[in-house]
């Protein structure tokens, strides 16, 4: 395995156990507790991260289009139908009444997914340009590192602060 592989891969499973921990820590008042502006709380947000967690080895598939794409092409993006708030809002609608545990479960089946996805890539696919359905834009290893550890980790900060 690569140097940029190896490294992702081992900061995915850092995170998984840190993410894993912390959720696992939740109390019922931490997930009924509104958090943000537009209303959510706790286990939306929960449903939120649990719901994202799918979609980023779709990132790999870009970019292998990327990679396939002729010189001058454009950039594959990931894109979020009727935007991404839209999206989100649909996401944790569909994930309403799911216990917590069933979100933890359901976030810790796709890290693994993702996890073994970046292992089954190449060191060149990481390098490819990509852009995330939120608008992150990078090299793949840097846009996988922003969406699934950076917003996952701000995400699960935001159900302990009060």
């Amino acid at each position: 395995m690569g140097d940029r592989k190896a490294e992702l891969v081992a900061a995915l499973k850092a995170n998984r156990d840190e993410t894993i921990g912390a959720l696992r820590r939740l109390t019922v008042p931490d997930l009924a507790q509104g958090r943000y502006e537009n209303g959510w709380n706790g286990l939306q947000i929960l449903a939120h991260i649990a719901a994202i967690e799918w979609t980023y080895p779709r990132l790999l598939e870009v970019g292998r289009m990327n990679q396939a794409a002729d010189a001058g092409a454009a950039p594959a993006v990931l894109e979020a139908r009727g935007g991404i708030d839209a999206y989100n809002a649909r996401q944790v609608e569909r994930r309403a009444g799911i216990a917590a545990t069933g979100l933890i479960a359901e976030w810790e089946r796709n890290r693994e997914a993702l996890i073994a996805a970046v292992e089954a890539t190449t060191e060149e696919s990481l390098a490819r340009p990509v852009r995330s359905a939120g608008g992150v834009t990078g090299d793949l290893s840097v846009v996988i590192r922003s969406v699934a550890i950076e917003h996952v980790r701000g995400h699960v900060a935001d159900l302990f602060t009060s």
